[in-house]
């Protein structure tokens, strides 16, 4: 009697935990099975713990991912788009008695700490900055790294004073830090945005704090309230940023692809380079609304267009039998994005489009943002085979000692000497040293803004591999640079299929 209790307990409990591993996993399609099972066959429900556990593991996979696609791999904390997401969920539900604030938070002088302790040291001290910051936050509050020493907070009730609140974590990161044996103070600038005084959705309240934090960092205020005249085109840029996103969720922003050609005339690849016609005010200059999108945390959105279209055209001329390659620039915060890298693989893989197909254009720019975060990044597309182009070289920042160490497989001279460099024979040095550096580094190089016979001859002496501008070709709409394309085939042999 005593067995066929603890045999009949037994048998409870099993059930009881197939059930709740059934519900736990989000498994509840099986529920209706285990049911019958345990009602005609219990002795068969231990079978449900290999499909559980299966389902189990998957379950925690996904959860992993979706952790690290929103977290800040150096702090832990929120990234970009963990926190634009948090702030339209707290949007959505908010009411009128309480005030929604962003207090955006920049280090002052952090990149020369950076360059002066090195950058082991300069992301020590911003996990500590993180850390700080999540021990001065309310539990309901959300902290956030959006990118190199920028920092978010997002404070669902900051009550009637925001400012008071911002203050106090300036005053927070202001108290000495131990580091490796000395003691550093850091001084910060704050910008301040409230939902709805200053504005209604999550992408304008964190254009109007990056606002309100440059004019801090301008008048050393160390914090500041969002107010309309400190952009008097905020109006403006509002509603081209609505504008933005309407005409990318309904496709009207295009692509245009500019011809890269050695000088033996043969296609090197073409560059993607997004247009946007707004209705009712004609077209956009691109450094007008991409430097927008990328204020105002739209540039992912914008990026996997851009992508997106030019996988797609890439696969279309493939199928063609024309092999070329193309380029699309990406900004720092796309490739500081988690999972930027696998996203690339995945979407050639869904257009069956080899990587080396691909080009991506970044800046010197990347350099001075998570420098650890983007060579991964960088590593990681290049070991799927994705080509990489060190764009605008010589605008930047960047040492000779990290260009070194880049993945790119070519350097890009920025325009801006290019088109000068017949008439002043500074620019002209500088695209001649630029040229040298980029072979002794194994690069190869394309000069841009090349407008004129005398400006194609001189860089072909200086030994440069190819040219882009308007002396080859505009930008073209997709139609015309296929049909650019096919004169070009009929009229030279088929290109190498581009590696990386």
């Amino acid at each position: 009697m005593e067995r066929t209790s603890r045999l009949g307990r037994a048998g409870l409990l099993v059930r009881l935990a197939v059930f709740v591993g059934t519900l736990a996993v989000g498994a509840a399609p099986l529920l209706p099975l285990a049911l019958i099972t345990s009602h005609h066959a219990p002795q068969l429900l231990p079978l449900f713990a290999v499909p559980l556990a299966v389902l189990f593991v998957a379950w925690r996979i996904a959860s992993e991912r979706a952790h690290d696609q929103a977290t800040d791999p150096l702090t832990g904390l929120a990234n970009r788009d963990a926190l634009l997401r948090a702030a339209r969920e707290t949007i959505a539900r908010s009411n009128s008695e309480r005030h929604l604030a962003l207090v955006l938070l920049d280090l002052d002088r952090f990149r020369s700490l950076n360059d002066t302790l090195g950058h082991a040291a300069g992301d020590r001290l911003l996990a500590q900055v993180g850390t700080r910051l999540r021990r001065s936050v309310p539990g309901d509050g959300l902290v956030a790294r959006l990118s190199g020493d920028e920092f978010a907070v997002l404070l669902p009730d900051a009550g009637d004073d925001p400012l008071r609140a911002a203050r106090e974590l300036v005053a927070a990161l202001a108290v000495p830090v131990h580091l490796d044996g000395l003691q550093l103070v850091l001084e910060s600038s704050a910008g301040v945005a409230v939902v709805p005084d200053d504005a209604t959705d999550a992408e304008s309240l964190l254009a109007r704090a990056d606002v309100a934090m440059a004019h801090a960092q301008r008048s050393r205020s160390g914090v500041e309230r969002y107010h309309p005249e400190q952009d008097a085109d905020t109006p403006q840029r509002l509603g081209l940023l609505g504008d933005l996103r309407r005409a990318l969720d309904t496709r009207d922003v295009h692509i245009h692809y500019q011809p890269k050609v050695a000088f033996d005339g043969h296609v090197v690849g073409l560059e993607a380079l997004v247009r946007w016609d707004r209705a009712g005010h004609g077209p956009v200059s691109p450094d007008e609304f991409v430097g927008l999108a990328e204020s105002s945390g739209l540039m992912p959105k914008l990026t996997d267009y851009v992508l997106e279209a030019a996988v797609t055209q890439l696969a279309a001329w493939r199928a063609e039998g024309m092999t070329v390659q193309v380029a699309v620039n990406v900004s720092p915060r796309d490739v500081l994005r988690p999972g930027f890298a696998q996203s690339i693989a995945d979407r050639l893989a869904r257009h069956g489009v080899p990587a080396a197909a691909l080009q991506l254009e970044i800046t010197e720019r990347l350099l001075l943002e998570d420098g650890q975060l983007a060579a991964d990044t960088l590593e990681e597309l290049r070991g799927h085979g994705v080509g990489m182009s060190l764009d605008d070289f010589g605008t930047g920042y960047s040492s000779l000692v990290r260009l070194r160490k880049l993945p790119v497989g070519e350097l890009k001279i920025d325009r801006s000497f290019v088109s000068r460099m017949v008439a002043d024979h500074h620019d002209a040095a500088v695209v001649r040293c630029s040229v040298q550096l980029a072979h002794s580094l194994g690069l190869t190089v394309v000069a841009e803004g090349v407008e004129d016979d005398e400006t194609w001859e001189r860089l072909h002496a200086m030994g440069c591999d190819a040219v882009q501008g308007w002396l080859v070709s505009a930008a073209l709409p997709a139609d015309q640079a296929t049909a650019w394309l096919r004169i070009r085939n009929a009229a030279s042999p088929q290109p190498v299929e581009p590696t990386s």
